[in-house]
């Protein structure tokens, strides 16, 4: 048998592997971070970006919340329609009022005038111009009559219980024949204009006798 010839053992790298190396030395590795262009793209940075865990809401949660806003937003709405309600009907009882009241000022001026036509009548009627006094009891009728149509009227005095809200009690006149209290005469007729008192009258009241 003829020996095999050894082959020669390899010293070191062969020419093309060292050329291998030395482009994969001189070409640049790639940037993970790169983007479009080469430029590195920007890390986010803690806390940037979509709500964290605390900030985060279940869906039930904003449902919760936004049933709770509708309903202050409702009673605000109820409150203010109330407020609103009864802001109307004050205004329109004012205004009632208004009306109703507004001839009180011309009414108070008119009584004195009808007082002193009154002494006139009586006057005459007294000296027995008879024709005369019915013409001004005529006349005096319609003024009254129209007072009456506007809610003016006279308070009734004589023989009632004197009442501080509608008699001024001018004196007392002591009497066995009505109880104490009560007005006896009438010494300057009051009106009202339906509840309030234009002016209160002038009244005598009855006190008790006093021992002899």
């Amino acid at each position: 048998m003829s020996e095999s010839t050894p082959r020669p053992k390899k010293v070191g790298p062969s020419a093309s592997e060292l050329e291998d190396e030395s482009q994969a030395e001189s070409t640049p590795a790639p940037n993970s971070g790169a983007g479009a262009g080469g430029e590195p793209e920007p890390r986010s940075r803690p806390g940037e970006g979509g709500p964290t865990n605390g900030e985060m809401m279940s869906d039930s949660d904003q449902l919760d919340r936004l049933k709770r806003e509708c309903d202050e937003f409702r009673e605000q709405a109820l409150r203010s329609r109330a407020e609103f309600a009864n802001y109307q009907k004050r205004a329109k009882q004012q205004a009632d009022a208004d009306r109703s009241y507004a001839v009180g000022s011309l009414a108070r001026d008119l009584l004195d005038p009808i007082d002193n036509l009154e002494r006139a009548i009586e006057a005459l009627r007294a000296s027995g111009a008879l024709g005369v006094t019915a013409g001004l009891d005529m006349v005096q009728k319609q003024m009254l009559e129209i007072l009456a149509k506007h809610g003016v009227e006279p308070i009734p005095a004589q023989g009632h219980p004197f009442d501080p809200n509608l008699h001024d009690a001018v004196l007392q006149q002591p009497s066995l024949e009505h109880a104490v209290g009560t007005v006896v005469a009438e010494l300057s007729k009051g009106y009202k204009i339906r509840d309030r008192v234009l002016r209160p009258s002038k009244v005598a009241v009855s006190a008790k006798p006093t021992a002899s």
